[in-house]
């Protein structure tokens, strides 16, 4: 048997009333039951992406129709319209004080990354900015910090439990070691190659379960990993286009970001994912004789 949709822990959104009704209907049996699931999936996922499309939306709508002698730089127009969103958010309760406080996590974490890699010409951002801390502009920190509102609001939405989930203290010593070597490789060698064999060594047998509508679904951790990853990495194309920022190889003209940034993703993707865990705390799946499936607190 499985469990009950555990909607309560976001009832006090306005997301809750409307999933609650959403799982309730009760279409006929069969293909009518699945695609309902599969567009309720999508539904879902899109609320979770919310905040990340929004600011999405900003940067190619501001590239392509932002007034080029406005008083108001873009950048900084794009920074204050962030900020604008987040608040909205929490005003009219579409996201919770405990996401806020996850993407506030990301927005630092990720802006220490963009003076360190800017300054190291990694990547540009070519347009001037008053709101800025050196050459990276504020609302860089947002798009980080969109990577983590879609991980906290996923888990909460999808109420995410896990099999086979390796320790704490190894997990985050690994997201340690992965940040870490993002600066590091600058000087020693890249070792991203061993950090890849050790996600694969410690999570290979992990899988992530979720509840879309009345039945728990389940895949490999790596693979949920890497299906968020690609993405990431299709959105980098959309903002490297609307030129929020550019690589190198992209001054002369856009070209498409090399598909090997996607191991980048990967893991940058590890790290937002073990910051989420860090509040949510990733809970048990336990398969029981009786009910199927039953739930443990968090670990």
């Amino acid at each position: 048997m499985a469990s009950t949709p555990s909607s309560g822990s976001s009832a006090h959104t306005r997301f809750g009333a409307i999933r609650t009704r959403l799982e309730a209907f009760a279409p006929r049996p069969g293909w009518r039951a699945w695609l309902y699931e599969f567009l309720l999936f999508g539904f879902k996922q899109g609320w979770a992406c919310l905040f990340g499309g929004l600011l999405l939306g900003l940067l190619l709508a501001t590239h392509l129709f932002y007034p080029p002698g406005a008083p108001l730089a873009r950048y900084d127009f794009l920074t204050l319209a962030a900020l604008a969103i987040q608040l909205a958010m929490l005003a009219l309760r579409l996201e919770t004080l405990e996401e806020a406080r996850v993407i506030l996590a990301f927005h630092v974490v990720g802006t220490v990354m963009e003076l360190f890699k800017t300054a190291h010409g990694s990547w540009e951002y070519p347009e001037a900015a008053m709101l800025r801390i050196g050459g990276v502009p504020l609302f860089s920190g947002f798009m980080y910090a969109a990577v983590g509102s879609y991980i906290a609001r996923v888990w909460r939405i999808f109420d995410f439990r896990f099999s086979s989930y390796p320790r704490e203290g190894v997990s985050i010593a690994l997201a340690v070691a992965i940040y870490v070597n993002f600066f590091a490789h600058h000087w020693l060698p890249d070792v991203r190659l061993v950090l890849f064999a050790l996600l694969g060594a410690f999570f290979l047998r992990t899988r992530i379960w979720f509840r879309v509508w009345r039945e728990d679904r389940w895949m490999p951790l790596l693979l949920g990993w890497f299906l968020v990853a690609l993405f990431i990495w299709f959105a980098e194309n959309l903002a490297t286009f609307s030129r929020a920022w550019i690589y190198p190889s992209q001054r002369s003209g856009w070209a498409m970001v090399h598909f090997g940034k996607l191991g980048a993703w990967y893991l940058l993707m590890y790290i937002s994912f073990v910051l989420v865990a860090a509040v949510h705390r990733p809970r048990k799946r336990i398969a029981a004789a009786a009910p199927e499936c039953s739930y443990t607190g968090p670990d």
